[in-house]
């Protein structure tokens, strides 16, 4: 299957130039029963790439219709029969529309009409159809939509969009050798190398359900929710489910024991909602998929913060410690030779001040130590032991990545070759992430090493 899904993809990016990810999230909808969305402006070759991935499908049928405000059911899901009305039944005459159809393109989808979207989301969420009496399972690999614009604020509009997991923002044509190659090309009669059968693509989906998740893409995943919910990015936890699901299917495909974190990328095509979101959900998930969970940044935010409290504790006086020269008490007339006894006497009378013999100024406890050149040296065990409670954790997960990184380079780089789901420009970006990640992870650990070499000289049993 990882073969004949390779020889697909390569034959279609032959004649759809700059469609490397839309051709890889078609064919990866179809496998996985979801939904694709394709927006963007017309002529972007939507309705022709969905046509032809539907060719790819054995026996596979297809449904386009452009929907506008005034579509009716009867030219979706087919017109009523005569013959059932004559019974005094109502039921409609699927055949050649929709619920009979493999692949679907639903052009401009969000202009349907509350009158045809009960039946729309039961077809997409159930793969069935109320006809009459009668509930068919109907033979839907998946539905393509395609619109020039986001959905208008509306409830089942929403609901709508929602059910497309896969979402791309196609553009026209950028590079101009691919446009040179696109004008004076043929894409004419057009049959894709390899066809896929459903029988295949039932086994893939069947297997997948047992396939085992390596731990840190579950981690992965869990960092991702908080980031999002952290930037005010909101994912249903239906869309969390299936996407489970896909990487499952998509591991399988790609003849993979498990599913590993290089099946992360995926995800930047399934987890924004409007197109501004794109960019950033991609860093996020690239740098995951580097760090399998790990958020670097939030690693050495947290080795700033803590080098910030360390620096800021109080330190306690070395109380065995004689005065240089004896300080009194202005307010009981004490004399005291020891920073020990002045300090007991502070703490009893928190409001009294202090002078020296060779200065009659009056300080508090600590400016008075001060004035004499003693300073604070050591940190009390109770801190110390806090702080070197926090430093273990942030160590922990400083490891668990640095053995990520060393350890499993020559895995990671294989996996992502032998990867079909994932973009070469993607692939080339994780590898200079885990450059990158690898050289700020020995600049973190040395400023770590060096805040517990300070913790540890002020600091005395």
């Amino acid at each position: 299957m990882r073969e004949s899904l390779s020889a697909v993809q390569s034959s279609f990016r032959s004649v759809f130039k700059e469609r490397d990810d839309e051709i890889r999230g078609a064919l990866l909808g179809i496998l996985s029963g979801e939904h694709v969305i394709f927006l963007g402006p017309p002529g972007t070759a939507k309705t022709y790439l969905a046509n032809n991935i539907c060719k790819s499908i054995e026996g596979g049928t297809f449904y386009y219709y452009l929907l506008t405000r005034f579509t009716t059911p009867d030219e979706i899901f087919g017109p009523l029969s005569l013959k059932a009305l004559e019974q005094d039944e109502f039921r409609r005459n699927i055949e050649g529309c929709l619920p009979t159809a493999h692949i679907a393109l639903l052009d401009e989808i969000f202009k349907a009409n509350s009158s045809i979207l009960n039946s729309l989301l039961t077809i997409l969420n159930e793969r069935k159809f109320h006809n009459g009496k009668s509930i068919l399972d109907i033979p839907l690999l998946s539905v393509f939509g395609a619109s020039n614009e986001l959905p208008e604020e509306d409830e089942n509009l929403e609901a709508l969009y929602d059910r497309f997991l896969f979402r791309y923002a196609v553009d026209y044509i950028q590079d101009e050798r691919n446009f040179f190659e696109y004008l004076t090309g043929s894409s004419d009669g057009f049959t894709p190398s390899t066809t896929l059968s459903i029988r295949n693509i039932n086994a893939i989906r069947e297997k997948a359900q047992d396939l085992p998740v390596d731990p840190d893409v579950l981690d992965s995943i869990l960092a991702l929710r908080k980031e999002l919910q952290s930037t005010e990015i909101s994912i249903s936890d239906r869309r969390w489910k299936k996407i489970l699901q896909v990487l499952k299917v998509a591991a399988v495909a790609n003849g993979d024991a498990s599913v590993n974190r290089t099946m992360l990328p995926l995800l930047q095509h399934i987890l924004w909602t409007v197109p501004e979101q794109r960019e950033q959900i991609r860093k996020i998930v690239l740098d995951l998929a580097v760090s399998g969970g790990i958020n670097t940044n939030q690693l050495s935010e947290a080795v700033s913060d803590f080098d910030k409290i360390s620096q800021s504790v109080e330190y306690s006086y070395d109380t065995s410690q004689k005065l240089p020269q004896t300080v009194n008490c202005k307010d009981c007339n004490k004399r005291f030779s020891t920073v020990w006894d002045l300090i007991e006497h502070s703490e009893k009378n928190p409001s009294h001040k202090y002078y020296a013999n060779s200065n009659w100024q009056t300080y508090n406890v600590k400016d008075m130590l001060g004035s004499l050149g003693i300073k604070p040296s050591t940190i009390d065990h109770s801190k110390y032991k806090m702080l070197m409670r926090e430093y273990s954790e942030i160590s922990e997960r400083k490891n668990r990545l640095k053995q990520s990184l060393e350890t499993e380079t020559a895995d990671l780089k294989q996996h992502l070759s032998d990867n079909i789901w994932i973009s070469r420009k993607d692939v080339d970006e994780i590898i200079l992430r885990h450059e990158e990640k690898t050289k700020e992870l020995y600049s973190l650990e040395e400023k770590m090493a060096n805040i517990e070499r300070n913790i540890e000289s002020k600091h005395k049993s």
